[in-house]
C-alpha cells in the first residue's frame, strides 16, 4: 500500500514539474529564452531554437491545435449546448433510445425570472445558483438521460421512454424536477428560493419527427406554461404554434437548396383497410442540408412563406412526385396515386390549374394519379374566388381532392360540396386511442357516417398502433396512414418497401363488428 502511494506521489510530482517547465506560462519567458540563446550561443543557437521551439510547444500541448478544441459547453454550468440535445433527440427518434426503441420525450425547464439572478446576487452568486440547480436536476434524472443548457437558467432534457412512460409519468417527473429546483439554496447565509416553469413534448404529438422539431415543440409548451404563471407545467399539443427562430440568411439558403435539389419529397404510404393493398403515397417536403442534416419543415416553412417561395417549393415537390410515379411505373410497381399538399398561397395563384395540367401532360400521367391535399381551414375560411376556381378546375380535370386535418376546422357540408372534395383525412386528434376510448370511437363513427352519406372516401392519418388500425377498419374507414404502416421515406427506399409490402402483406386486423352496423368497440 505504501509503495503504491509513493509511486502515485512521484507521478504527481512529475506532472507538476512538467506543467511548470512546459506549461502555457512558459510563453511569457520565450523572449528571455531567445535572448539568452543569442547571448551564449550566437546566431546559430538562436536559429535552432527558433525552429524547434514552436514544435516543442505544440507537442507538449502548450499551444492547443484547432482540431483539439473542446465541444461547445456552457461556461457557467459546463453542460453541453443545444446542438447536443438536438443530436440526441434525432438519434432517439430514428433508432430509439432504449431496447424497446420507443422515441424520446423532450422536456425544457426554465427558472422563473432567471434573467434577474445576476442583478440580485451578482455574477458569482448567479453562477453558484445555476450550478446548484444543475446538480439537483441531475440527481432527479436517470444516469442515461442527457441534460443540456439552452440559455442561462433554461435546461433541456431528453428522456428515454419505456413502455410505462405515458403522459401521467412525464407529468410526475416534471413535478419532481420543479420540486428539486424549488428547494432552498444557501448563498452567503441567504436562503434563495426559486420556482420554475416546464414544458414538454411527447413525440406522438409532434408532426415532424426530427430532433429540432421536438425541441421546438417543448419550448413552445414552455412558453405556454410561462404565460400561465410561475411554477406551471404544459404539454405540447397540436393547437400550439411551434416556436420557430428563422435565421436571417435562411431565405437565401432556401433559394439555393431548392435549386440544388436539397429539398425533395419523402413519401409516406397509404393502405386500404379492406385489403391491406397500397393505395397511394403522400409527398412530404424534407430538407437534407449538406452540413446540418435533416431540417424540420417547421423550422424552414416560415422562411418559405416570408420569402414568397411557396410557388417554387410546390413546383419542386410536384416535379419529384410525378417523377416518382413514372419511375414506379417503369419498375412495374403499382402505385395508384401520389398526394401533394398545396398551400393557401399556391391555391390563390391564378396559373395553378394550367401549371398542374401542363406537368401532367409533360409526364404523360392521367390526372387521377395526382391527389391535391387542401387544409380544412382553407375550405372553411376561403372566400377567394381564385382558390375555389382552382380546386374545382383540378377536380374536373380528374385529380382527387383530399380535405386534410378534417375535424380541426369548421368546414361546412356546403363548402365540401363547393370544393368538390373526394376524400376526407380524419385528423390525428380523433385517431389517437380510438381503440380504447369510447368517445373517440363515437366521434370517428359520426364522421364516417357523414362521409358515407356524402359519398366521400375516408382516410385516418397518424395511425400509430395496430389497435387503432383495427378499430378504424371495423368502423369503416377506407384508408389509413401513419407510423404503424411506415414512416416517411426518401424515394430511394420506396421500391424496396413496396416489394416487401407485397411479399409480406399483413393480415388486415379485424374486430368482429357489433350487431347494427358501424359502431364502437365491442364491449
Amino acid at each position: 500500500m505504501m509503495n503504491t502511494t509513493t509511486a502515485a506521489d512521484r507521478n504527481a510530482l512529475r506532472a507538476k514539474l512538467r506543467l511548470i517547465l512546459l506549461g502555457p506560462q512558459m510563453l511569457a519567458f520565450l523572449p528571455a529564452i531567445m535572448l539568452c540563446a543569442f547571448w551564449f550561443g550566437g546566431e546559430g543557437l538562436l536559429v535552432v531554437l527558433a525552429v524547434l521551439m514552436p514544435g516543442i510547444l505544440v507537442l507538449t500541448g502548450s499551444v492547443p491545435m484547432p482540431w483539439h478544441a473542446r465541444p461547445h459547453r456552457d461556461m457557467l454550468t459546463g453542460l453541453p449546448g443545444r446542438n447536443a440535445l438536438i443530436s440526441r433527440l434525432a438519434s432517439g427518434l430514428t433508432e430509439g433510445m432504449n431496447e424497446s426503441g420507443d422515441p424520446p420525450v423532450c422536456l425544457v425547464l426554465e427558472i422563473d425570472s432567471a434573467g434577474d439572478l445576476a442583478a440580485q446576487f451578482g455574477e458569482t452568486g448567479s453562477a453558484t445558483i445555476l450550478r446548484s440547480c444543475v446538480e439537483r436536476i441531475r440527481a432527479t434524472l436517470r444516469e442515461g438521460d442527457p441534460l443540456v443548457a439552452l440559455a442561462p437558467g433554461r435546461f433541456g432534457v431528453a428522456i428515454a421512454r419505456t413502455p410505462r412512460t405515458d403522459l401521467e409519468t412525464v407529468i410526475q417527473l416534471s413535478g419532481r424536477l420543479q420540486d428539486a429546483v424549488s428547494q432552498p439554496i444557501s448563498l452567503d447565509g441567504t436562503r434563495v428560493l426559486l420556482s420554475s416553469c416546464l414544458g414538454f413534448a411527447m413525440p406522438s404529438r409532434v408532426a415532424d419527427q426530427v430532433g429540432e422539431s421536438l425541441l421546438d415543440a417543448a419550448e413552445s409548451a414552455l412558453e405556454e406554461a410561462q404565460k400561465a404563471g410561475p411554477g406551471s407545467i404544459r404539454a405540447f399539443s397540436r393547437g400550439m404554434r411551434p416556436r420557430i427562430a428563422v435565421p436571417d440568411n435562411m431565405t437565401r439558403d432556401l433559394v439555393r437548396a431548392l435549386e440544388d435539389g436539397e429539398i425533395r419529397p419523402w413519401f409516406q404510404p397509404q393502405v386500404s383497410t379492406d385489403t391491406g393493398a397500397l393505395t397511394g403515397f403522400e409527398a412530404l417536403a424534407r430538407w437534407e442540408h449538406p452540413e446540418k442534416g435533416q431540417i424540420a419543415p417547421a423550422a424552414f416553412m416560415p422562411a418559405i412563406a416570408a420569402g414568397g417561395l411557396f410557388d417554387r417549393l410546390g413546383e419542386v415537390i410536384l416535379y419529384h412526385a410525378l417523377t416518382a410515379l413514372k419511375a414506379w411505373d417503369k419498375a412495374g410497381l403499382t402505385v395508384p396515386n401520389v398526394a401533394v399538399n398545396f398551400s393557401p398561397d399556391e391555391l390563390r395563384n391564378p396559373r395553378l390549374y394550367d401549371k398542374v395540367r401542363w406537368e401532367l401532360d409533360r409526364f404523360g400521367l392521367a390526372p387521377e394519379r395526382l391527389v391535391i391535399e387542401v387544409l380544412e381551414n382553407v375550405v372553411a375560411q376561403s372566400d377567394d374566388d381564385t382558390t375555389t376556381r382552382n380546386i374545382a378546375a383540378l377536380s374536373r380535370l380528374g385529380c382527387g381532392i383530399d380535405l386534410d386535418d378534417f375535424g380541426t376546422g369548421h368546414a361546412s357540408i356546403a363548402n365540401i360540396r363547393r370544393f368538390d372534395v373526394s376524400r376526407i383525412k380524419i385528423d390525428r386528434s380523433f385517431i389517437s386511442q380510438v381503440d380504447t376510448d369510447r368517445d373517440q370511437q363515437n366521434m370517428v363513427s359520426a364522421i364516417l357516417t357523414m362521409a358515407d352519406r356524402l359519398g366521400l372516401a375516408t382516410l385516418g392519418e397518424g395511425v400509430e398502433t395496430h389497435g387503432e388500425h383495427a378499430m378504424l377498419s371495423q368502423l369503416g374507414c377506407g384508408h389509413v396512414q401513419g407510423y404503424s404502416i411506415a414512416r416517411p421515406m426518401p424515394f430511394e427506399e420506396t421500391s424496396a418497401w413496396i416489394e416487401a409490402h407485397l411479399a409480406n402483406r399483413p393480415v388486415v386486423p379485424v374486430i368482429a363488428p357489433r350487431a347494427g352496423g358501424q359502431g364502437s368497440a365491442a364491449s
